[in-house]
């Protein structure tokens, strides 16, 4: 079998011989479109929530579960994907994991129920959670060290960063639109589930042509671990989502955290006494790498106060269509996608310090612009906020977009470098975990910033009503100040969220400026870890 993990591999003249460099080519545009598909698919349904709750019956309460049902099981699922990788052979756990996402795709597209959608949902989540880490450790395990991992690696970052963007902009077309099969209409909010069936299915199918099979690793699977620390991730980010939602004080979010903790310090008393770890400890013990780990957990949690909140600031105060406000993210997908780009070829030339400490100022400029955004705070009071999408989004949009996009390709090198071969999918699982947990950290916190601003500003309706005319005003106008009055005060939440997510990418720009020291020479080379490796 052809090794196309050695330099000699892919040597110009041998590439255009056998076509070893169209294949990675091929290889590349199937591990983004995985990537691509599970990341979007954590937005995708937002702008369709209205038309599934109408459709299906949901009622308010459950309505979030949509969402937060494919992030839970996301999430807490990632670490065993990982490890089954490791174990059972990558290729075949990406294409089992396409295949599950898809299947579970269609289950949800013609659901006929809320609970067959909330089921359809967790199973996406469990495909993706198998797909993910085995996508990125294919890179480490398919391309050679040096340009043209860092290339594919770029691509990779571009398509995890971009796809919560692709996923407003792809969700607000389907949902306006509906589409004709043999007589029967096919409602578009179905069609942001169903799109990912074929294009699921077709990758799974491709990947034995393009995807040498890994090497398969001794031991059996570690249950005790995998059990702690599955059910410990799930309580976390249960936890997390539902503080994000119910607030800290919540009977179920307290009582969901301290389980999911207890679960987690067991997990890592079984995972220092077993012979064949889910998550060995050695993942942590190279400081450069437990640096990126922690990065690559505050990093998404900034991120996600910019999708969360600008997203419904220029829907809901600046007045924007569902449609519209996706468009309004497409210069991030642009950003990101060119930030990645030239990222890419920097780190072969600059120190991954210096690409990600200066990416991470960025975005935590951008945050604090954002956090600058104009709302009324006067009365008499107006129907719109003179905000302009040129001069009060955009930029921050963008800067944002290049910040992330000069992060992400380095603190993701750094993160699996010189990960042993037998670690490479639980390594991987480690950083998409980091990810998603950091996320709904970031997320609960945020929103406890802003709910805190919401609930404490209860007085502003009492003044602005006795201004607007004595305290009794007619009704049609008492309607009117209240609802103007709600978004001056979500907008001076999100302008507070914004300005804590500032500080969150402040604290993994100063995690990378003090512990990523690896050097650009050192990215350009496999093998075992050598230098670096103290804590």
């Amino acid at each position: 079998m052809t090794d196309t993990t050695t330099p000699e591999a892919i040597a110009p003249e041998e590439s255009s011989e056998s076509g070893v460099g169209k294949r990675l080519g091929w290889a590349l545009v199937l591990i983004s479109v995985a990537q691509l598909m599970v990341v979007l698919d954590g937005t995708i349904v937002n702008i369709a929530l209205p038309y599934i709750q109408a459709d299906l019956g949901f009622s308010q309460a459950n309505l979030p579960w949509v969402v937060t049902g494919y992030a839970l099981a996301f999430g807490g699922l990632l670490l065993l994907g990982g490890r089954l990788g490791d174990l059972y052979g990558r290729r075949r756990i990406f294409a089992l994991g396409l295949t599950i996402f898809g299947v579970a795709s269609l289950l949800g597209g013609v659901a006929a129920n809320a609970e067959m959608l909330l089921a359809a949902r967790g199973l996406q989540g469990l495909g993706a959670a198998l797909a993910s880490p085995a996508a990125l450790a294919l890179i480490t395990t398919t391309f050679p060290a040096g340009p043209a991992r860092n290339r594919a690696f770029a691509v990779y970052a571009a398509m995890s960063g971009a796809g919560a963007a692709v996923g407003l902009i792809l969700g607000g077309w389907l949902t306006g639109t509906s589409l004709d099969v043999l007589g029967t209409t096919i409602d578009g909010w179905r069609l942001t589930l169903l799109i990912n069936t074929p294009i699921g299915l077709a990758a799974a199918a491709l990947a034995p042509r393009f995807f040498d099979e890994s090497e398969k690793n001794t031991g059996a699977l570690d249950v005790p671990g995998a059990v702690t620390g599955t059910l410990g991730l799930l309580g976390v980010v249960y936890g997390l989502s539902r503080a994000a939602t119910e607030g800290w004080g919540d009977v179920w979010t307290v009582l969901s955290l301290a389980t999911g903790a207890a679960l987690l310090v067991a997990f890592a008393v079984i995972e220092s006494r077993t012979e064949h770890p889910l998550l060995p400890i050695r993942i942590f013990q190279n400081r450069t790498r437990a640096a990126s780990f922690v990065a690559m957990m505050l990093l998404p949690a900034a991120m996600f106060a910019m999708f969360f909140y600008l997203s419904q600031y220029i829907q809901n105060v600046m007045g924007y269509s569902p449609l519209h406000a996706g468009f309004a993210f497409l210069p991030f997908s642009a950003g990101i996608v060119v930030a990645a780009g030239i990222s890419s070829n920097l780190v072969n030339r600059v120190d991954p310090k210096y690409l990600a400490g200066i990416g991470t100022l960025m975005a935590a400029a951008a945050l604090f612009w954002f956090s600058r955004i104009p709302y009324d705070t006067t009365f008499p009071i107006t129907e719109n906020v003179q905000a302009s999408y040129v001069t009060d989004i955009l930029p921050g949009i963008v800067l944002m977009s290049l910040g992330m996009g000069a992060t992400f390709v380095p603190v993701t090198l750094t993160a699996v470098h010189h990960v042993r071969a037998e670690d490479s999918g639980i390594g991987s699982g480690v950083l998409n975990t980091m990810q998603q947990v950091g996320g709904a950290l970031g997320l609960a916190t945020l929103s406890t910033v802003a709910s805190h601003v919401f609930t404490s500003s209860g007085d502003r309706i009492a003044a602005a009503t006795q201004a607007a005319g004595g305290p009794a005003p007619d009704p049609s106008t008492l309607d009117r100040i209240q609802h103007v009055i709600g978004l001056q005060i979500f907008a001076d939440g999100a302008s507070q969220a914004f300005l804590v997510g500032s500080v969150m990418a402040l604290a993994g720009s100063l995690v990378i400026w003090l512990f990523l020291d690896v050097k650009h020479e050192e990215l350009a080379t496999d093998g075992p870890e050598v230098a670096h490796a103290g804590v």
